[in-house]
């Protein structure tokens, strides 16, 4: 119950230019959103490399060739872990540029400010398949498949 009587009106959202604090600190959380995602998809790289060398010199050392198999799992987790962050960045990547297009048309208004939803149709199970694809990412893990099957019957 107001004194006054009057209702507040919703604002109608404000366009905004390129040169906007709000724009700037928008589109450098999205590049810092990316850039850790990149920065996680190598890592996955490194952190299975290591697992799988690891596993492969405990193996040889005990005298187990059978017990090569068990480098699979790393393999197989990193490669799903790293075609899910290749997904992300990629999803983050079409939202920056979704966002820098509508900027350049002039049609960003302030209600599309800081706003990180998925992109329309994004399934995790569609986002790990087109990822796991990638030329950055199967030949990767398929080449340390292959390094563990050559250890196992060639050297082992």
């Amino acid at each position: 119950m107001s004194n006054s009587g009057q209702q507040s009106q919703p604002s109608q959202p404000s366009k905004v230019t390129p040169d906007s604090n709000s724009v700037q600190s928008y589109l450098n959380i999205l590049q810092g959103i990316i850039t850790r995602m990149a920065t996680n998809s190598a890592n996955c790289k490194t952190w299975c490399v290591s697992l799988v060398s690891a596993i492969l010199v405990v193996i040889a050392d005990k005298n187990k060739p059978n017990y090569a198999w068990i480098a699979l799992i790393p393999i197989v987790l990193f490669f799903l872990l790293d075609s899910y962050y290749l997904g992300q960045e990629r999803n983050f990547r079409e939202i920056y540029n979704n966002f820098v297009k509508e900027l350049h048309s002039g049609e960003v208004v302030t209600d599309k400010l800081f706003v990180l939803k998925p992109p329309k149709g994004m399934n995790v199970v569609n986002l790990l398949f087109s990822s796991s694809l990638s030329f950055s990412v199967y030949p990767f893990y398929l080449t340390l498949v292959l390094t563990v099957i050559i250890a196992r019957f060639l050297i082992l």
